[in-house]
């Protein structure tokens, strides 16, 4: 069992930090970066401390993994701060790794929350043996133009701020891809959103459970080999949980990676799979087979799978706790999340 964080107050201060792109810290886009904590502070009253090399910008903090990494062990450090939010993702977290205290995560248990590249930080704290928090970013999320999605919104009230199980996790009304360019002139533009047509069911019967451990499934391929690949007791009756970045990955390369889970044995390990919209819904379809491929070739036919969930490279999202006990039923097409994600 993962040691779980305590839940927010308000009023608690949270640290931001940025362990891969550092973007937050570019003049063109330090409004962005301000416009999400400006949420952070009136939607949910907290006070928010970015940490020292957060917002030197991309090419510091490229040039300085280990920058990067002091930030993330001083957040963790801190008594004082109560939360850990990434601005954004990016491609290289794998390169803190060398600068990284497991101890240190272990001993100072807290919520910790991002997605995409964040996938590698979420790993180190698994490795901490400390549960952490697959979901929002400041620079997408928190900083929606005109406001954030009500959707997430509720999610972070019901997964950060409260030890009650977090219950269903209901199918968003709409969803977006769009991609407002990040200039000020566009700060009062609204994305579009579209109708969502909800979750489906690719295959499988009844209802099973199983604790969450997953992620952005390109970035889970810089961990294969390293001492963060989890450890065999995580997969152990699991329920999987991926998706796809931006990049709208080629059909082909999912079907290679789940045949790299399979032969690990981690999809027969497994007691079911969700897995998020795609980016735009590019290979929304294509992906589907590929899946479904794979299942037919290893004789996994039986395993739930859940597909089209809100989690990931759309908005809105919802939160997703590592190592929380979940449950997808097949019958009812449903997915929860039976415990809290906090304490």
């Amino acid at each position: 069992m993962l040691i779980k964080p305590k839940k927010l107050h308000p009023g608690d201060k949270v640290a931001t930090v940025s362990p891969s792109w550092g973007g937050a810290g570019d003049p063109e886009i330090r409004w962005r970066y301000e416009q999400g904590v400006e949420r952070l502070e009136t939607v949910f009253d907290l006070q928010v401390e970015p940490m020292p090399n957060s917002l030197k910008g991309t090419e510091y903090l490229y040039d300085h993994p280990e920058a990067r990494a002091e930030d993330l062990m001083a957040a963790f450090r801190d008594p004082d701060i109560k939360a850990i939010f990434t601005n954004i993702g990016g491609e290289d977290s794998i390169r803190l790794l060398p600068y990284i205290d497991f101890k240190v995560i272990h001993n100072n248990p807290k919520i910790f929350m991002g997605y995409s590249d964040t996938t590698i930080p979420h790993l180190f704290c698994l490795k901490a043996g400390v549960s952490s928090f697959y979901g929002p970013s400041i620079l997408v999320d928190f900083a929606e133009n005109i406001e954030m999605h009500p959707y997430t919104v509720d999610k972070i009230k019901r997964t950060l701020f409260s030890n009650k199980a977090i219950g269903e996790i209901e199918t968003a009304a709409e969803w977006t891809s769009e991609h407002v360019e990040w200039t000020e002139a566009n700060k009062n533009r609204k994305r579009v959103m579209q109708p969502n047509s909800g979750y489906e069911v690719l295959q499988g019967k009844g209802v099973v459970q199983g604790r969450l451990i997953g992620g952005c499934i390109e970035v889970l391929e810089f961990a294969k080999g390293t001492v963060l690949w989890p450890d065999e007791k995580y997969w152990d009756g699991c329920i999987l949980f991926f998706e796809t970045s931006e990049e709208k990955t080629e059909p082909t390369y999912i079907r290679y990676w789940l045949r790299n889970y399979a032969a690990q044995g981690i999809l027969q390990k497994a007691n079911g799979m969700i897995f998020a919209k795609p980016y735009d819904e590019k290979y929304r379809e294509e992906y589907k087979e590929e899946i479904l491929t794979v299942m037919r070739e290893y004789g996994l036919t039986n395993l739930p799978i859940l597909y089209n969930l809100n989690f990931g490279h759309t908005e809105p999202k919802c939160i997703l706790p590592y190592g929380a006990l979940a449950e997808i039923n097949c019958s009812k097409g449903s997915f929860s999340i039976q415990e809290s994600g906090c304490i």
